[in-house]
């Protein structure tokens, strides 16, 4: 099969040729059609992730090897399968979840693939949708997308799953409780669609791209925030008429985490969802005082997968605005995603595979 893999770290992909996998087992062989193009594979392509104070992780940390085909948000079709494979047949179209655990823990016996400590992900561990196949250890991690457009059903096996376990993340929300939301780009933009689908009807955004701002507002943001503003806190209070109690941060770094923070009123949530790195400084005393909490999360599992693919079904959930590229113009869409120059998302396609 062929791969567009990271040979090594912030260079350009190169094609290379590796021999065909054999399913064994319960293992099935998808040939993949589409492929979204997230920041996680802007990380693994650049191979390290800012920790704060000084700190890095490197993705060889992870357990990753190279050469590896980057790319987790893969949609393809059925062409082989092992002797214990169920549930599948040659041509089956298959959303694949990509955050595969172990398979022994409770987390993963809980359908927590995503918690598992010992992962094997697909584009990370395992190559991924940035090659002309991928293999997939059980076909409990294949959803049927049913008739929804393949490029963007790619795009909710990580930024799907990721908004709406953010999203429940936050707990119980009136509809008309101000919802902000720091960065516009692929998961802002999805995050929007999906509490719009929820039935929220106050949504703030806050980007540094003018055109991100106005793309959210079109996609139906209730505000949208600059946030080069000298106190974006203040403007994001000034909008939500008060001090916020949700709130979830799709870039995550030390500027962005500290503003959605300084946001929050009494009882407030902030969830960390981007992985651009650095350090929250937090009052420990101040925390029991007005009695606000953070949390991280980490995509979401097999079962949220299913969800978000009923509520785009329902035609609750509206689609995100796709770019469709060639998949062997992955070098130039890693590089548009570093640029900044992406609103909403990137989906490689590979032609004649629909």
């Amino acid at each position: 099969m062929r791969l567009w893999a990271v040979i090594a770290n912030k260079q350009p992909l190169q094609a290379i040729e590796v021999n065909d996998p054999d399913p064994k087992g319960a293992e099935v062989l998808l040939e993949v059609s589409h492929c979204g193009v997230c920041h996680s594979d802007l990380h693994f392509w650049q191979g390290e992730y800012n920790l704060g104070y000084g700190k890095t992780m490197r993705v060889t940390d992870r357990g990753v090897t190279l050469p590896r085909a980057p790319g987790h948000e893969v949609v393809g079709r059925v062409v082989a399968f092992g002797p214990e494979a169920m549930g599948v047949k040659k041509g089956d179209r298959r959303i694949v979840y990509p955050w595969i655990g172990c398979g022994q823990c409770a987390r993963c016996k809980a359908g927590d693939d995503n918690m598992c400590v010992n992962q094997a992900s697909i584009g990370v561990v395992r190559h991924g949708g940035f090659g002309s196949h991928v293999l997939v250890p059980h076909s409990r991690y294949l959803v049927d997308p049913g008739d929804l457009d393949p490029a963007l059903a790619a795009t909710f096996a990580c930024s799907g799953i990721t908004v709406l376990s953010a999203i429940r993340k936050l707990g119980p929300m009136d509809p008309d409780s101000p919802v902000v939301l720091v960065g516009a780009g692929g998961l802002g933009h999805a995050a929007i669609a999906m509490l719009l689908a929820l039935g929220h009807r106050k949504i703030i955004v806050v980007d540094v791209d003018e055109s991100k701002r106005r793309a959210a507002l079109a996609a139906g943001a209730t505000y949208a925030i600059d946030g080069t503003t000298e106190d974006v806190t203040a403007e994001i209070v000034k909008a939500a008429g008060e001090p916020v109690l949700y709130a979830m941060d799709f870039v995550n770094n030390t500027k962005t985490a500290k503003t959605a923070f300084d946001s929050l009123g009494k009882g407030g949530r902030l969830i960390l969802v981007g992985a651009a790195g650095g350090e929250l400084e937090l009052s420990l005393a101040g925390m029991i005082f007005t009695a606000r909490s953070v949390a991280g999360t980490q995509t979401g599992n097999v079962q949220d997968l299913k969800d978000v693919v009923a509520l785009a079904r329902s035609a609750k959930l509206t689609p995100i605005p796709i770019e469709r590229m060639d998949m062997d113009h992955a070098n130039d869409a890693l590089l548009r995603l570093k640029a900044g120059k992406v609103t909403g998302r990137l989906v490689l396609e590979r032609p004649n595979t629909n």
